[in-house]
């Protein structure tokens, strides 16, 4: 007879679920949630399908799990490990080779290996920065061999990692599989992790699969693998009926040897028994080291026996050979939590003090114990645990510390909420934090504003302000709440920040009025009637910033100043700017870069310098590459990027840069501008349904009463021009409406003059009483809107010209002088509608030679840009009119769009995916479906005869 093994040697009722993860592996990027019931069988089924051959070139595996060491659990856990173990596959040198400037302090959170982390890493912008570095370690892995990446009980991630996961997730680079398995039974409704399944499981490379129980057959199959025989079907069905199909049941049953016995009722029990039958001695320490987590380094937990290396060695030994335990690098680890569960709620309750404080002791006599960064969070967990309020307090001061150096916000939030909630329970506890309570509620407040807990965060800021007696602390509390409510648009964020301004005495100078009112200036700047005032607030907070020599405060102090001085030179603008930006390369904080950039980019698109501006945005995105943020700080530039190339016809770049962007999640108003863009261009070329999405999309996140027009502004243009282009005149009647009586078009001539000419136009598409008095109106408004640039100018032309339409008298003259106007601007779009609009003007009449040309022109310029409905409404005036316009959309003779030309060119020059994409500043997935839909579309196998068939045509 086989003698009892306790696990089963095969996988068993698994055949469908390895295909599932097969077919992954064939279509990367590919991402899997694993999901199921604690014990069904999620681990096993991976170490199975990485078990199986994979050629000779392989893959490369890399796993990591999260803990649960506390209620909060460990910031990054899976990731550490996960490093951790490419360390020891490549070394720390290999590690570096693969990061942005062969410098590995990127990830110094994650492993000491890699150096001190940064100074700032108590930011928002180190935060975006790690999780570039690690997104792009992993692209350049992958770039070498596919890459199988597992990150275990993804329930018990923290909002940090949950974070880095959904980033990594929705960036997934070629070449890389990524499975993130989750206990289904434990995700109740409020769960945090609830809602980040459902958004991935938009992402179309992401597939979900759940792990049903066994069936009774396959019970059975593990039965037999477990114990070398087949189990009597009335045992089996015992076994069946009380595991429920669950393996790691199965096995505790079988285990117990007791299968038709009267057995415990609860899966605590169930685990039990196979602990049971352990030694004596190796159960005491399993219920030793069950205090310290699923995961315990195994001189951590000698120090805490007492016993020697060898001693514990031996003792563990039956644990791990009975599958109690298993061997995790220096650690031990419980085979699944449920039996760390069983064990440490077997614990009587002063076992389970001792035990705890047994930790925290010899946490605190040598931290070097557990791997660098968990000893504060460890010590935090273990001192709650014994209720030792005031070692719980000190220690969950400093995890909060810890884990705002590691960018852990969110976890370091939970480590304050606990600070907070012991403070009363410790009569001394400010001499213990040397802090007062006052402090602790201004660190929560930043902790939860870098969190995103901005609610939270004002409810901390009113808390503080009821005990914080000093005026100058009261005013830094003042400014992080007005800040708060700036981003939940609330009216009042200025008097918050003028009353913090009112609290910092002007004299002496100082660095806290200094920050005040530069915050307090760059609000007042947005607001129509607060220039001059900011103005004079900027000077002074410049003039104190740099007594006190803080480039953050003065780089900030000039780019408002930028903005007051001169508004209506732009060069000069832009000069200033270029002084924030020295100021930043001394030593401000990536918010001022960002904002230098982004100002730089949007006041070149305003003049109508799109090629300048399109340099701008792509400076500013390779200056947040160089900080490791190209895929975070560098998104938010990508709408800046994009309305210029939107503006220069390059619809393909805008159409990648956007979906890019939008996989990034980026917050919410830079979310509507990029679906602004996705929209125009979707009505411009007739793809209705899309742009129908974008404009859902749009009033999903925008507010009316909160927005600035730069939202408001383009989305109701879109609205006009998306309800005529369904045919819906009067419904654009009911927009232009709206507008006229909700929004003011005069307080923004750069947005303000677009909308005004959709305006027109509605009333131009349905003639009538209604659409003339509303002209009237419109016309009203336009003239208290100064057109000072040029592309202001041209809109201006182009309101003048609908009006008249509208009014019957469209005249050619007019429309040829806003085409001329746009082709100086370099905009295909407008400059193509323009033109079929002066040949329109024409009549019925024959065009000359130069009207001709003109329409062939703007048939040419729609074909180019993929605008059917403008092309089918030129062809008809050419039919008209007898004009041969030659070309339709599609006649490319290799049927390569535009992009994909661009692509071929750089096919040519020999440049690769990775290289693509840097030079056209989208993903290295876009680049490779480029390249791959232009191998099909010339019928060749590989990109050398791409490139000789693109040299044969004269493509390059």
């Amino acid at each position: 007879m086989t003698a009892y093994r306790g696990i089963s040697t095969i996988l068993a009722g698994r055949a469908r679920e390895v295909a599932f993860m097969e077919a992954a592996l064939e279509e990367l990027p590919a991402a899997l949630l694993l999901g199921g019931e604690a014990g069904v069988g999620k681990s096993r089924l991976i170490r199975e399908f990485l078990k199986r051959p994979r050629g000779e070139h392989g893959i490369r595996v890399l796993v990591g799990g999260c803990l649960q060491i506390s209620a909060e659990g460990l910031p990054f856990a899976p990731f550490s490990a996960v490093l951790r173990q490419l360390v020891r596959q490549i070394g720390v040198e290999g590690v570096t080779a693969l990061l942005p400037g062969g410098t590995p302090r990127g990830l110094a959170r994650l492993l000491p290996e890699f150096g001190v982390p940064d100074t700032e890493s108590g930011t928002t912008e180190a935060r975006t920065r790690l999780f570039d570095h690690v997104l792009l370690l992993f692209e350049r892995l992958a770039s070498e061999m596919p890459v199988v990446l597992v990150i275990e009980d993804a329930q018990w991630a923290e909002r940090s990692t949950r974070d880095l996961l959904s980033y990594l997730i929705g960036n997934l680079p070629p070449g890389m599989l990524m499975i993130v398995t989750y206990r289904s039974d434990e995700l109740h409704r409020s769960h945090p992790l609830r809602p980040s399944l459902a958004e991935l499981s938009r992402v179309p490379w992401v597939r979900r699969l759940e792990l049903d129980p066994l069936s009774r057959r396959a019970v059975a199959e593990q039965a037999r693998s477990i114990l070398g025989h087949d189990l009597d079907p009335r045992l089996l069905g015992k076994v069946y009926e009380r595991s429920e199909g669950n393996p790691l049941f199965v096995e505790a049953l079988l285990g117990a040897g007791r299968i038709d016995g009267e057995l415990p009722e609860s899966v605590r029990d169930l685990m039990l028994g196979s602990v049971q039958k352990l030694p004596e001695e190796t159960q005491e320490i399993l219920r030793l080291a069950s205090a310290g987590g699923d995961r315990v380094e195994h001189a951590l937990l000698a120090a805490v026996s007492g016993l020697d290396d060898a001693g514990l060695s031996r003792v563990m030994r039956p644990a791990v050979a009975g599958n109690v335990m298993v061997v995790d690098g220096e650690a031990y680890a419980f085979r699944h939590t449920l039996v760390r569960e069983a064990v440490h709620g077997d614990l009587l309750p002063g076992e389970h003090t001792r035990a705890h404080r047994r930790f925290a002791e010899t946490l605190e006599a040598d931290p070097s114990r557990v791997p660098p960064g968990r000893a504060a969070a460890e010590l935090a967990f273990h001192w709650y645990a014994v209720r030792d309020t005031a070692e719980a307090l000190v220690s969950a001061w400093k995890a909060a510390s810890v884990a705002m150096e590691a960018a852990a916000y969110t976890e370091s939030l939970h480590m304050l909420d606990r600070v907070l909630e012991l403070w009363d329970k410790v009569p001394d506890a400010a001499e213990r934090l040397r802090a007062d309570h006052g402090s602790v509620l201004v660190k929560a407040i930043r902790a939860a504003d870098l969190a995103g807990e901005t609610e939270r965060g004002m409810a901390f800021a009113k808390a503080a302000l009821k005990e914080i007696d000093d005026p100058v602390r009261s005013a830094g509390v003042l400014e992080q709440r007005g800040r708060l409510k700036i981003r939940l648009g609330d009216h009042t964020a200025l008097d918050d920040l003028r009353e913090a301004a009112r609290l910092v005495p002007a004299q002496p100078p100082s660095l806290a009025r200094a920050r005040v009112l530069s915050t307090l200036a760059q609000h007042l700047y947005l607001m129509p009637t607060g220039r001059e005032e900011a103005r004079t607030l900027g000077v002074e907070a410049l003039a104190m910033a740099r007594e006190f020599g803080n480039a953050t405060v003065e780089a900030h102090a000039l780019i408002t100043l930028a903005g007051c001085d001169f508004l209506e030179d732009a060069e000069e603008h832009l000069a200033a700017l270029a002084g924030a930006r020295e100021v930043y390369e001394r030593g401000a904080d990536d918010s001022a870069m960002l904002r230098v950039a982004t100002n730089e980019a949007h006041l070149l698109e305003g003049m109508g310098e799109h090629e300048r501006a399109v340099e701008a945005a792509r400076r500013g995105i390779a200056l947040a590459g160089r900080h490791g943020q190209a895929r975070t700080s560098g998104a938010f530039l990508t709408m800046n990027l994009a309305e210029p190339l939107m503006s220069l016809g390059r619809w393909d770049e805008v159409l990648e840069v956007v979906e890019h962007a939008l996989e990034l999640s980026p917050p919410r108003l830079t979310r509507a501008s990029l679906h602004w863009l996705l929209g125009v261009i979707a009505v411009a070329r007739g793809d209705l349904e899309s742009a129908d999405d974008a404009m859902s999309a749009l009033d999903a996140v925008i507010a009316p009463a909160h927005s600035l027009v730069q939202e408001l502004f383009p989305a109701e243009r879109l609205r006009i021009d998306l309800r005529l282009a369904h045919g819906d005149r009067s419904g654009a009647l009911d927009a232009v409406e709206h507008v006229l009586t909700q929004l003011d078009p005069s307080v923004s001539s750069r947005y303000g003059w677009p909308l005004l000419a959709s305006c027109a136009r509605a009333c131009a598409e349905m003639p009538g009483e209604r659409a003339l008095k509303m002209l009237a109106e419109v016309r009203t408004q336009a003239g208290r809107t100064p057109a000072g640039g040029r592309p202001e100018q041209a809109h201006a032309l182009v309101f003048d010209a609908e009006a008249e339409r509208a009014e019957g008298r469209s005249r050619q003259a007019a429309w040829q002088a806003v085409a001329a106007g746009w082709e100086a601007l370099g905009e295909p779009y407008p400059e193509a509608y323009a033109l079929f609009r002066a040949a329109e003007a024409a009549g019925g009449q024959t065009p000359g030679r130069e009207a001709a040309t003109r329409l062939r022109r703007a048939a040419a310029l729609a074909h180019g840009l993929g605008a059917r409905p403008l092309l089918e409404e030129i062809e008809t005036c050419a039919r008209r009119t007898r004009v041969a316009i030659g070309t339709r959309i599609g006649d490319d003779s290799l049927g390569l769009t535009p992009r994909e030309r661009e692509v071929l060119r750089l096919i040519a020059d020999g440049r690769s995916n990775r290289e693509i994409a840097g030079a056209l500043f989208i993903s290295a997935k876009t680049a490779s479906v480029h390249v791959s839909n232009i191998l099909t579309k010339l019928q060749v196998a590989g990109r050398g005869e791409a490139a000789a068939v693109a040299r044969r045509l004269g493509v390059v």
